[in-house]
């Protein structure tokens, strides 16, 4: 199939409330290579699920694991609210950043370049660059963590391992788009059935569980509780997802008409919300069974993947420690994929570089893989545990930077015309976005204090 060729961007007046007319789009390669017109309802929901399901791994990669951990076996099922809560506020933004992207034709990098100054569009693209440094960092640990659960493959190894999914990302971009979201999708449902199987074998009490989603002041008031609150609350959205959402749903070729971007609008909010409860059933199901498991046995301290590896098998019989090994596997393989894509449209979007698509994957894994290796070869499996943590911390740093931009765009009708957030919308997401910014502000704090103390 003969790819559409990349507009022009000096080839006409600039549209309002933007610099340039139109821009070239961002993985060009597969840029609009999805139809979906002449299709019933159905056939277009199907058409346009996919981009939805690369965003939800973010919500799921090994990052988000040791909160969960931590939260259901200190805390019982009290903190599933803060998870149900957190996948609301991800379906916001996420909506937010497919209609960027379907209405303007910019993915969030270039109408940051489009709209900042030149020093201020460096700035954050280098403040984005590091957090998907730390992101991909985080789900480079994460597959070495199950290799190694699995395998018994040391950890530096397991490291180099997950570099080739470098090689997988190219084959599979090269049979379509689709392909490759089938194979995310497929990998996110390996994880959904290994937890069912866990949640299956803990058989965590239904009524207590359902009131876990309730929220309750015992969340603020006690520190301990905070802290981890803010921890899975604070981290839940990555700011490469924005960026990866508003480039991706650009994959699909709708009609370039008011009516068309509408339906593209509401078809992609679709697909990020089904995606989207995907990551809630994933989260809430770890802090389950790490509720279930371990907070009911007495088991209060368990905060690491390889602390609840190897005490699932005694606690709920064989198998479960390796079905748990196997998620977290598919679940960082996943990730690096979803993280390789983002790196190429923040590059491209915020510098106007383009280099070879292997080039660009390549860069991106070494710079997780490298410091990866290093921590993994002189500190093992503790020094990959604080390397985690801290690449959570690197992430709350950069989000801010991501949503404010977003909800600012999204809210000016000089740039999205008939589709700028409505009042009710716009409030809305202004206060999610300070919310955010408060409780990663707070964390840092934490975090650093704790570690200077």
């Amino acid at each position: 199939m003969a790819l559409p060729h990349p507009p022009d961007p000096e080839s006409s007046l600039p549209e309002p409330g933007w610099r340039r007319a139109r821009v070239a789009p961002s993985l060009a390669e597969v840029y609009r290579t999805v139809p979906v017109q002449g299709k019933g309802t159905w056939r277009k929901i199907l058409a346009f699920a996919g981009p939805g399901y690369l965003v939800a791994v973010g919500y799921m990669d090994p990052g988000n694991w040791a909160t969960d951990l931590a939260g259901g076996s200190q805390f019982g099922y009290t903190l599933l609210s803060v998870i149900l809560l957190s996948n609301l506020m991800a379906v916001l933004l996420q909506g937010l950043a497919s209609k960027l992207g379907i209405v303007t034709g910019r993915d969030l990098a270039q109408a940051c370049r489009d709209h900042y100054s030149k020093p201020v569009g460096i700035a954050l693209w280098f403040l984005c660059e590091i957090a998907i440094a730390a992101c991909d960092l985080a789900e480079v640990i994460g597959s070495a963590i199950a290799l190694n659960l699995l395998f018994h493959i040391p950890l530096a190894a397991g490291v180099i391992i997950t570099a080739l999914d470098v090689l997988v990302l190219l084959f599979l971009q090269n049979k379509g788009f689709r392909m490759l979201e089938a194979l995310v999708i497929t990998l996110i449902a390996t994880v959904g059935v290994c937890f069912i199987f866990e949640l299956m074998l803990s058989k965590p009490p239904v009524a207590e569980l359902m009131r876990g989603f309730i929220p309750t002041t015992q969340i603020v008031s006690d520190p301990s509780m905070l802290y981890i609150a803010i921890g899975i609350l604070g981290a839940t959205v990555m700011p490469h997802n924005l960026y990866l959402h508003s480039s991706i749903v650009q994959t699909r070729r709708y009609e370039e008409t008011a009516a068309g971007k509408r339906e593209a609008v509401r078809f992609a909010f679709i697909d990020s919300t089904i995606a989207l409860s995907m990551a809630l059933f994933i989260n809430a199901a770890i802090l389950i069974i790490a509720a279930a498991t371990f907070h009911t046995s007495g088991h209060t301290g368990v905060a690491e993947i390889q602390d609840a590896f190897h005490l699932l098998t005694p606690l709920l019989g064989a198998g479960a420690s390796a079905v748990f090994a196997l998620a977290l596997l598919a679940s960082g393989q996943n990730s690096t994929i979803t993280g390789t894509l983002a790196g190429q449209i923040v590059m491209e979007g915020f510098l106007n570089i383009r280099l070879r698509p292997w080039l660009r994957r390549l860069i991106t894994r070494l710079i997780a893989i490298v410091p990866a290796v290093i921590t993994a070869v002189l500190y093992g499996e503790s020094g990959t545990a604080r390397l985690l943590v801290f690449s959570q911390v690197i992430l709350s740093l950069q989000l801010s930077f991501a949503v404010f931009p977003l909800v600012r765009f999204t809210s000016d009708r000089a740039k999205m015309g008939e589709f700028a957030n409505a009042m009710w919308l716009k409030l809305l997401a202004w206060t999610v976005a300070i919310v955010i910014a408060v409780l990663n502000a707070w964390l840092l704090y934490q975090t650093l204090h704790g570690w200077m103390t």
